[in-house]
């Protein structure tokens, strides 16, 4: 198919014949994309055609991560959209760059300009760098089709080779992903390794750097301030922040679009939470503050503690309101039993089922099978452990 073949050169695309081939495309479904290719290719180049057909794909792909309106005039690469920051994970980004009083910074790993464009909606000049052709090309072609064009300057070069010292900050996205081998989880495999982008951090009034949200949390600097951070209940990314005021070994949970951020330093971290009998209620933590290893000052917040040692459960008899974790109201605890839940489930005539787990091998889909819901209610059931047995819990969100 037209939208899976590669993206190699995007300059004809920037043509006006190119572009006209871009509107005209613009929303096509899969199911039609080869008889819009055959009557185009009637007037116009097949390559042409092909390409554009891509690229409205790709722009199609990008639209949860960019919005419509901008993934539609916005040019893209098939990694370009893999790997790139989301719109509102990078404008927080560089609103936190803003509200330090950052005028200028160094984008190392730019890609396709994702954060680049967000530094510079916010008003801050930016140093874009990539030593991929094809990623430049692209990232000049948003920051001149978002009205950016003045404020990035798009190089390609080695990150390595460029001089940062006239900048006010640098960020450093090194490539998590390589052909071959897919997804890196290694950081001295990343593209520069971590290692070389600490160097270059700490030569920084102020830098970030981001990183895998699954990094562990003994590979992390001892300079560095960690943030993880989630949105829409989505972990996307971690970020190590170095020196502009950031406090070294603290660690950070923001959570998007809201902003509610759990911040603790290394002298007000606390220690495991109590684990005790499963209450009325369940507080399932957001995915960053599990991350950040913040379970403990949540679980303090609500008055709370943990059903199992292992597990990110926080249980409490009362409910409290917390914009860091989802509530539910627990209805049944139950010894895992499959013809158990079934029954019960049957009794209650509940056909709308959500499963979820944690510390279980069974899967969600396997198990709804196995209960085959049917009637107009509905339920949660939490497939975990409680001290350490197989338990089944059933409520609903509170």
């Amino acid at each position: 198919m037209a939208h899976n073949e590669p993206v190699n050169d995007l300059a004809p695309l920037l043509t006006p014949e190119g572009r006209a081939l871009l509107d005209a495309v613009r929303g096509t479904a899969p199911a039609d994309e080869l008889a819009v290719a055959t009557r185009l290719r009637r007037e116009h180049p097949a390559d042409l055609v092909s390409a554009a057909l891509g690229q409205a794909r790709l722009r199609q792909r990008a639209a949860a991560k960019f919005g419509a309106e901008d993934a539609e005039r916005m040019f893209f690469t098939p990694n370009g959209v893999e790997q790139s920051t989301r719109a509102s994970v990078a404008a927080y980004r560089a609103e936190c760059f803003r509200a330090m009083g950052i005028r200028s910074v160094a984008d190392l790993c730019c890609g396709i300009g994702g954060d680049a464009l967000a530094f510079a909606r916010a008003g801050i000049r930016v140093l874009a760098v990539d030593r991929d052709p094809l990623t430049c090309e692209a990232a000049r072609a948003n920051a001149a089709a978002l009205g950016l064009a003045d404020l990035i300057e798009v190089r390609e070069a080695d990150v390595t080779e460029v001089d940062t010292s006239p900048y006010d900050a640098v960020f450093v996205d090194p490539a998590r992903r390589s052909g071959a081998r897919g997804r890196i989880f290694d950081p001295e495999a990343y593209s520069p390794p971590l290692s070389w982008a600490v160097s270059a951090a700490l030569r920084a009034p102020l830098a970030a750097l981001k990183i895998a949200p699954g990094i562990p949390h003994e590979a992390i600097p001892a300079e560095a301030e960690a943030e993880w951070i989630s949105d829409g209940g989505d972990v996307k990314e971690a970020v190590l922040w170095f020196g502009g005021g950031r406090t070294p070994g603290a660690r950070r949970a923001m959570l998007l679009p809201a902003e509610a951020g759990l911040w603790a330093s290394p002298d007000t971290m606390l220690p495991d939470p109590r684990v005790r009998p499963v209450g009325r209620y369940l507080y399932e933590p957001d995915g960053a503050v599990i991350r950040a290893h913040l379970v403990a000052e949540v679980a303090e917040d609500l008055e709370g503690g943990l059903i199992d040692p292992t597990i990110a459960y926080v249980t409490a008899d009362e409910r409290h309101v917390t914009p860091y974790a989802s509530t539910y109201e627990i209805t049944d605890q139950l010894p895992f039993n499959v013809k158990k839940l079934k029954a019960l489930l049957r009794e209650r005539e509940v056909g709308i089922l959500t499963v979820k787990k944690r510390g279980s091998a069974v899967e969600p889909e396997e198990l709804r099978k196995k209960v085959k819901p049917q009637g107009p209610n509905a339920a949660t059931v939490f497939l975990t452990r409680v001290a350490g047995a197989p338990t089944m819990l059933i409520g609903h969100p509170a």
